[in-house]
């Protein structure tokens, strides 16, 4: 059930993430360099909040009960999605966006809820199912959302990803089995991961989550220059995200067996120096077809990156917390420095920034 929720809250956020950018430029008044910036901080705001929500609702919900706090959440953002659907320029929208950050935590709590399980391989398993839902809701929605964007209109799909949510709080509440109870004096004693571990791995999800993110943001500016018609914009990044993302989820399902069979310290530095090479090749890409194809082999590799994170730390609420945070760093980063570089500079810099990003944490991935 855990699983199912996953999915369809991945479904709401994804099916309107791809028309964000289309939507903005349909109700911006202002010119085109001020509107692609407006397009990096909307996209990016949401994890830029959550960033810093994500480990309060963490630590609040190990001290109290991750079901209900999950439950809470849900309501609080289809509200917001509400609220978006209502907004009428880009600040109103960046509002709206940005009160969703604040409440964005479910995956947070839904890895606490499975990761109390005591044999690690078990562990592994639901941690990677859950992961592999949240994927598999980013593969789907994404077409599903372009189309409906397209032929009905950007306000509708808010307001049923909305009432998906709604629904994904019922499920919760019926559905799915309360977490351990809660002993203050045991969590007080629990012993914690080291500090510098955790800055390692929390660098190495932002910048992955960098990598995964980036995308959606610049397709209005990036698809005319592979040769896309005007008319066919919305859906072709659609379908463009929907390749992706059933790479990625591949790659997520594959992340247990990867693990048990590579040591995680062999290999955290091949899949992101894979996904930083595959990035810098993006600007050798003259088509939408090579295009895609070379997203669908950056997406494999950076795909099973966070479940391994997360494996390593499930234990540790809080710590799942901190990563989830550096993930939503990452998931503000990625749009915000994309669309600030194409504001002034071509796309091929941009591949060449995260590719370099990517490349230096490599080091750092084998610690």
């Amino acid at each position: 059930m855990l699983a199912a929720v996953m999915f369809l809250v991945s479904f709401a956020w994804s099916s309107v993430y791809v028309g964000l950018p289309f939507y903005i430029e349909r109700i911006t008044r202002v010119d085109p360099a001020a509107t692609v910036t407006w397009t990096g901080w909307i996209l990016g705001i949401s994890s830029l909040v959550s960033m810093a929500a994500s480990p309060l609702w963490a630590r609040y919900a190990a001290h109290s009960d991750p079901k209900t706090v999950c439950v809470v959440l849900q309501v609080l953002q289809a509200v917001g999605f509400v609220a978006a659907a209502f907004a009428g320029s880009p600040l109103e929208l960046f509002v709206a966006r940005f009160l969703l950050g604040a409440v964005g935590a479910t995956s947070t709590l839904a890895f606490m809820l499975v990761g109390q399980a005591p044999d690690p391989a078990e562990r592994r398993r639901k941690l990677a199912l859950i992961q592999s839902a949240n994927t598999a809701g980013q593969v789907v929605a994404p077409l599903v959302g372009a189309i409906a964007a397209s032929r009905l209109g950007f306000r509708l799909s808010f307001a049923f990803g909305g009432l998906l949510l709604v629904t994904c709080a019922a499920l919760v509440q019926w559905g799915v089995p309360p977490g351990p109870a809660v002993d203050a004096a045991v969590v007080s004693r629990r012993r914690r991961p080291p500090t510098r571990l955790i800055v390692l791995m929390s660098a190495v999800a932002l910048v992955g989550a960098a990598h995964d993110a980036f995308l959606a943001a610049i397709l209005p500016r990036v698809l005319p220059g592979l040769g896309v018609h005007p008319e066919r914009l919305v859906e072709s990044a659609g379908l463009l995200i929907f390749v992706s993302g059933a790479a990625a989820a591949i790659g997520g399902l594959a992340a247990p067996r990867l693990s048990a069979e590579v040591p995680s310290r062999r290999l955290l530095p091949v899949l992101l120096a894979g996904s930083s090479v595959g990035l810098v090749a993006f600007a050798a890409a003259g088509s939408l077809w090579l295009y895609t194809a070379l997203r669908i082999v950056q997406s494999l590799c950076i795909a099973p990156l966070f479940p391994l994170l997360v494996a390593r730390m499930s234990r540790h609420g809080e710590a799942i917390g901190l990563l989830n945070s550096a993930r939503a760093g990452g998931n503000f980063l990625g749009p915000v420095v994309a669309t600030s570089v194409l504001g002034w500079g071509p796309p091929w810099l941009v591949y060449f920034l995260l590719g370099m990003a990517g490349l230096a944490m490599v080091p750092w991935s084998r610690r």
